[in-house]
């Protein structure tokens, strides 16, 4: 079967500190040698004669078929996590397998189709499609911590289990250095996590996306007009949220002939240089020109709630004129609706 697709591991939340060198086994294993492995089998006590021993159960060591990898087979690689980037989702990762619960179909529905979305947007192929479950085809997975080259199908399915709803991810073929070997519960969890992680990133870009569109949706027609602010002093007032406006003002403020030098969103400051636009500007908003010089100057945005208050100060730190603000009031409204 051809291969379809090739993630790269380290994209997807496998982060490799700059420090480390070495090859890829040592990335994996433990620093020190495995001298451990060859200290000598415990001996059965013998107690004195006459003597009463006393033994504290703290100590005990359980008894019972352990199985688990020793010396350089210990893969010391911290575990993959799954990204909570999926709002009212809970996660539960047992034996391999990842499920994203959630409590209402259409959340489900929206997980779901946001799978779809991110094996179709990264080329992987499908040996099976259904409504309810999907195979994919061989992913090839490339990691500085792998020797060879990992190759993994997966399949998705919509499942439901007391009132919930959610989207499972397991991992059903695996192959290392094209060769069939059986897959260790440490390789099965960590590699569809980091599928489950794909979907996630995939959601948590898509929801951002639909925010941002939302934003500028609203910031279009928000009345914006002279107030006051708590002190009582004159300032812009913009009938929106603080975080909706501030998605707008880099391409507001440009539109009005300001070029931005410096934007901190939680001090609320935007520094620009003004340079006047031409008259063509002006005729297409309708707004008559802001008497304002050219140079550098400070928005200052208060979040006041369902409000915005918006200050403008000059290059010495001094408030514009009121007369100033008022101008440029409509000119906001006209740039925003624009």
């Amino acid at each position: 079967m051809k291969l379809t697709h090739q993630l790269v591991v380290s994209s997807l939340a496998v982060f490799v500190l700059s420090a480390c060198s070495g090859d890829a086994s040592q990335r994996r294993q433990a620093k020190n040698d495995f001298e451990y492995l060859n200290t000598a089998p415990l001996m059965e006590w013998k107690e004195l004669e006459g003597s009463t021993p006393q033994f504290y159960q703290n100590y005990n060591i359980p008894i019972g078929d352990y199985k688990g990898g020793v010396g350089n087979k210990v893969d010391i690689r911290p575990p993959q996590q799954v990204l909570a980037l999926i709002p009212g989702a809970r996660t539960e990762v047992r034996d391999g397998e990842v499920t994203i619960w959630l409590i209402q179909p259409t959340e489900q529905a929206k997980v779901w189709d946001t799978a779809k979305s991110m094996i179709d947007s990264n080329n992987i192929g499908l040996t099976k499609q259904s409504d309810n479950e999907l195979e994919t085809d061989w992913v090839n997975w490339t990691s500085e911590d792998e020797d060879v080259t990992i190759e993994a199908r997966y399949k998705l399915s919509r499942v439901e289990a007391n009132n919930r709803h959610g989207v499972q991810v397991t991992l059903i073929d695996w192959r290392k250095g094209g060769q069939d070997v059986a897959v260790t519960a440490t390789e099965n969890e960590r590699y569809t996590v980091l599928v489950t992680n794909l979907i996630t990133a995939r959601y948590d870009t898509d929801l951002r996306a639909e925010a941002a569109k939302k934003a500028q949706e609203l910031v279009k027609h928000i009345p914006i007009s002279m107030g006051s602010d708590r002190s009582g002093l004159p300032v812009i007032i913009a009938r929106t949220p603080y975080d909706v406006l501030w998605q707008r003002l880099p391409t507001i403020l440009p539109e009005m002939g300001f070029t931005l030098e410096e934007l901190n969103q939680s001090q609320g400051t935007v520094k620009a240089k003004y340079a006047a636009p031409d008259d063509e500007f002006w005729q297409e908003i309708g707004v008559k020109p802001l008497e304002l010089k050219s140079g550098t100057y400070t928005f200052l945005f208060g979040d006041l709630g369902n409000r915005t208050s918006i200050n403008v100060t000059d290059s010495k730190g001094k408030p514009v004129e009121e007369a100033l603000l008022k101008d440029m009031a409509p000119v906001l409204s006209a740039v925003a609706e624009k």
